[in-house]
């Protein structure tokens, strides 16, 4: 369960992880994504109790993550579904998955592959340059204040960053 808070912090890493709420919202996303749409589908996967399921959704929905439509009127019950922001944070999961496989495998090994549908090879996920291609590493990228930059809680180190 989540133990902070960080709507208060001036940094769009720290409100991203204000949305995505706590462990079980990126397990959630990733059922989303590899097709359990259905509520009971995602109890069986996850082991997660039904109320903190429940929670997850409502706060995924909320962030506009999720979407649900009804597929039955009585009782009612919903599918879920990715909205635009969800399918678009899918990639980011996958790359935190391809860290895992490098450096958290579990010990059977690498549970899922990744095909990139375009050129119809298995691929490994890399974080890339926008405008080269380069995969970015942390000897390859610096950071420096945005337009939205200002000291605050979330951002004081990005002066400090900027004086090394």
């Amino acid at each position: 369960m989540r133990n902070t808070s960080f709507a208060g912090m001036h940094c769009s890493l720290a409100q991203s992880l204000e949305v995505m709420g706590d462990w079980w919202s990126p397990l959630v996303l990733r059922d989303l994504y590899l097709g359990l749409d259905r509520f009971d589908q995602l109890v069986t996967d996850l082991g997660i109790s039904r109320n903190l399921l429940t929670d997850r959704l409502n706060t995924l929905m909320a962030a506009g993550l999720v979407a649900r439509t009804p597929y039955q009127e009585s009782p009612v019950r919903y599918a879920y579904s990715l909205t635009e922001a969800g399918r678009e944070l899918i990639p980011v999961l996958i790359a935190l998955t391809a860290w895992g496989d490098r450096w958290a495998t579990p010990p059977a090994g690498q549970p899922i592959r990744f095909t990139h549908t375009t050129c119809g090879k298995v691929t490994t996920p890399t974080v890339c340059c926008s405008e080269c291609g380069d995969p970015l590493t942390t000897e390859t990228t610096t950071p420096s204040p945005g337009p939205g930059g200002r000291t605050a809680p979330g951002t004081a180190l990005i002066a400090t960053v900027m004086t090394r």
